[in-house]
């Protein structure tokens, strides 16, 4: 038996090694360079060590700080480092998780009858550069679930004893670097000395496993680099960040508000906000109506039957609002809050007989819908209970699909366009190609809809990633991963083959074969949902939002009162071109009232004095860039137009 491997890399050359061969050792033999930077290794889809043995044949990825995943491990070992730290600061504390985020790490940690204060956290830091300075190895181990019992026992550490419970005896592991062990699955780097720059971020509550009748534990958040330097460039990123805050920028420009009194996420649409929301539904509306899209309106609730018959009563119905059960002589008639659009829309479809010819069948609408998060999921407008969808759902033939696919990519590229995203990338999510028995549908229409969405995509050029495992049980989807000006990820427009609700509502259409058929459903929504959009959208441009788009587009400025009737007349005639804004009539100097505006993120701002009323102008400002000159009021309503064709045709 030979004792020789063969490792794939991802350039398809293959290598021979002895059994055994780690990461580490395969980047060895392509450069020490490179081996000094490997973080850990992709081995046939699963993330290890870099220094874990290969004991037979593989495809490996080495994995650095530029791969997600290598920076997922780099996280996850610091999140060690920081357990390791507090353990030898505070003895005697008890430990919950500690997983990798997007952005760093946190650790939830019991410190008993101790209160953590945000002063600590500078000597934590401290501790655990002192510790990474040890260079210390990440040592694996398998144990037993006897040996993982008996070790927490004896540290007295109930939260891994109630993690140890769930795991199978034979699939358990620790790992340890100088004093500290811990329960984790892995993978880790290789040893702490890549960790070169710290700072813990926050301190905040979290009810162990997310019950909140559970006890609270402290939350610490943290990020690390392997250099001091893009630890500086992420912590200018993050005041970046707090300057755009949607929260702060909302309440800035009165978009939008929340009242305890109304509820816990449920958001108030200001009338500026109202504005904004307006014009991105009739931007939509109107792409939709040229892309053959039929507007339809349906209840903010439904009967219980219907998310019963659709299944989501059965998945989310613990989780969701309750039923509302109906007064007086209805008794037993129970109704939900509206969780999703997608039945109302099943049995609009179910209004009357459909041919083969009547497809594809193509229902919009902007429906508001309600879903329970708990308070402490609550952010703003991210994450809220009360959204409104700008939902679509389109029944077509099988052979359909692709078509239909190309056609709702083009109109998100639309969307997106126009309102200056254009750093994305499209996930594609398919069946799990080992464990076809969970998914509901044959095998050809699963590989048709699966071929249609990557065809598709490449068709359009787009930027894709494809995971396997990732489809709903009933279709492939493809997701949208928009970056914002300051490189954050967000997932906002998708796209869903669904066979699940055309077979559960009994869906049918005649066939040119005069045989009854099962129409293909397709879930489309650009924006995602109104007000995580808006909320991106905001972040996205620090609420400079296109001119099309803003809420209000100019302000006039009179310099004094006796310019007032002028400044009236200003805005009468602007107003009847669509140009909409306001008159600061403030007894103010100018100078403040254009400081004002300035804050407001007002796009124009058109003066008005002695001199502008005498010849019937207006000398104009831009926000953020100052003088533009004087116009009349027609020569600025055309330039004012062909600002707002220009933003939308030049993307």
């Amino acid at each position: 038996m030979s004792n020789k491997i063969k490792i794939t890399l991802p350039d398809g050359s293959v290598k021979e090694f002895d059994k055994g061969v780690s990461g580490y050792d395969v980047a060895m033999s392509i450069s020490e360079g490179l081996a000094r930077n490997v973080l850990s290794a992709k081995v046939n889809g699963q993330v290890w060590d870099a220094t874990r043995p290969i004991e037979s044949d593989a495809h490996v990825q080495l994995l650095t700080w530029n791969d997600p995943e290598g920076q997922n491990t780099f996280w996850h070992s610091s999140a060690h480092l920081l357990a390791e730290a507090l353990e030898e600061l505070y003895p005697g504390i008890k430990f919950g998780i500690g997983p990798p985020i997007e952005n760093g790490f946190y650790y939830d940690v019991d410190f008993g009858d101790k209160v953590l204060e945000g002063t600590e956290l500078e000597k934590i830091e401290q501790k655990m550069l002192d510790l990474a300075r040890q260079k210390n190895e990440f040592l694996r181990s398998e144990v037993s679930k006897k040996e993982a019992i008996d070790y927490y026992n004896k540290k007295g550490d109930e939260y891994k004893l109630e993690l140890i419970d769930g795991l199978e005896d034979g699939s358990i592991t620790f790992y340890q670097q100088g004093n500290f062990t811990d329960l984790c699955r892995g993978p880790h780097i290789p040893n702490t000395g890549f960790i070169k720059a710290v700072k813990l971020l926050n301190i905040a509550g979290a009810y162990w496993r997310g019950d909140e009748k559970r006890k609270q534990l402290t939350r610490i958040y943290g990020i690390t680099f392997p250099k001091q330097k893009e630890l500086k460039e992420y912590l200018e990123l993050l005041e970046e960040a707090k300057k755009r805050d949607h929260r702060k920028l909302g309440k800035e420009m009165e978009l939008f508000a929340f009242s305890e009194k109304v509820g816990l996420g449920l958001p108030l649409w200001l009338p500026k906000g109202t504005m904004l929301r307006d014009r991105l539904e009739g931007f939509l509306k109107k792409a939709q109506v040229k892309a053959g899209y039929q507007p339809v309106i349906t209840p903010h609730i439904g009967s219980k039957q219907l998310y019963v018959t659709s299944g989501h009563y059965e998945k989310y119905g613990k989780d969701s609002f309750q039923p509302i059960a109906a007064p007086g002589e209805e008794d037993g008639e129970e109704y939900l809050l509206k969780p999703m659009n997608c039945p109302h829309h099943c049995e609009i479809y179910k209004t009357k007989p459909r041919s083969y010819k009547d497809l594809p069948l193509r229902l919009a609408e902007f429906g508001t819908v309600y879903r329970y998060e708990q308070s402490g999921e609550l952010h703003g407008l991210t994450r809220v209970r009360s959204f409104t969808q700008d939902d679509a759902h389109i029944f077509c033939r099988p052979d359909q699909v692709k078509e239909e696919f190309i056609k709702v990519i083009d109109l998100v590229l639309f969307v997106f366009n126009s309102l200056g995203f254009e750093d994305f990338t499209t996930q594609i999510s398919l069946r799990d190609p080992e464990n076809k028995a969970k998914y509901i549908g044959s095998d050809e229409v699963w590989e048709k809809a699966e071929k249609a969405i990557i065809e598709s995509t490449e068709e359009k050029g787009l930027k894709t990633i494809v995971e396997l495992g990732e489809a709903a049980f009933y279709g492939p989807k493809l997701d949208f991963m928009v970056k914002d000006a300051l490189g954050r990820s967000w997932q906002l427009g998708t796209i869903q083959v669904d066979y699940n609700l055309p077979e559960r509502f009994e869906l049918e259409y005649i066939g040119a074969d005069n045989a009854k058929h099962r129409p293909v459903m397709i879930h489309r929504a650009p924006f995602g949902s109104l007000e995580r959009f808006v909320a991106v959208l905001i972040e996205h441009c620090g609420g400079n939002f296109p001119l099309w788009l803003s809420p209000e587009q100019i302000a006039i400025l009179p310099i004094s009162e006796k310019y007032a009737d002028y400044a009236n007349t200003v805005y009468a005639t602007l107003e009847a071109s669509d140009i909409t804004g306001f008159i600061d009539h403030r007894d103010e100097k100018i100078g403040r009232k254009i400081r004002d505006a300035e804050i407001k993120k007002i796009p124009y701002m058109l003066i008005v004095g002695e001199k502008e009323a005498e010849e019937n102008k207006v000398s104009i400002r831009k926000h953020g860039e100052g003088d533009v000159g004087s116009m009349s009021l027609d020569e600025f309503s055309l330039f004012f137009n062909q600002k707002i064709a220009d933003s939308i045709s030049n993307k």
